[in-house]
C-alpha cells in the first residue's frame, strides 16, 4: 500500500471510530510517543495525549450526537508526517478539518486534529473521494 493510501486509510479509520463512538479504536489511532494536540470547534486548544483522549471520551460518550459525512479528503506527505484536509458535512453546517499524522513504529498515527466551521465544499472537492457515513 502506498503512503498516501495508508494515510487516507488511517484518516478513514479515525472517522469510523468517531461515527461509531468507538473509544478503543479512537485511542489506538493517536500517537503515543509524540506530543499530540486537538482543537474541537468551540473548544480551547488541548495539548497532551491525556487531555486529547479525555476530550474524545467525552465526545464519543454522547450517542445522540449529530451524524455527518466526510468528503474531499486530500493528503500531503512530508517524509514521516502527513496532512489530511477534509470536510465534515452535517445536515445544517460544514466543518473543514485538518488531521496531521506521524509515522510511528511503521503505522500512521494522528498527532493533531483541528476542525472549524466552513462553507460547504465545491462539488469537485466532494467528488475527489467517496464519502464515509
Amino acid at each position: 500500500m502506498s503512503d498516501s493510501a495508508a494515510v487516507l486509510f488511517a484518516n478513514d479509520a479515525f472517522y469510523v471510530a468517531f461515527l461509531n463512538h468507538d473509544m478503543k479504536a479512537m485511542d489506538d489511532l493517536w500517537a503515543c510517543g509524540a506530543m499530540v494536540s486537538c482543537i474541537h470547534p468551540g473548544w480551547n486548544h488541548l495539548t497532551g495525549r491525556e487531555a486529547v483522549i479525555e476530550s474524545w471520551a467525552r465526545i464519543l460518550a454522547n450517542h445522540n450526537g449529530p451524524t455527518f459525512k466526510v468528503s474531499g479528503a486530500s493528503v500531503s506527505i512530508y517524509k514521516d508526517t502527513a496532512v489530511v484536509i477534509c470536510y465534515e458535512v452535517f445536515d445544517d453546517q460544514t466543518v473543514v478539518a485538518t488531521n496531521i499524522f506521524l509515522r510511528e513504529q511503521n503505522e500512521w498515527r494522528i498527532i493533531h486534529h483541528q476542525a472549524g466551521f466552513s462553507p460547504p465544499p465545491n462539488s469537485d472537492v466532494i467528488e475527489q473521494r467517496a464519502t464515509i457515513q
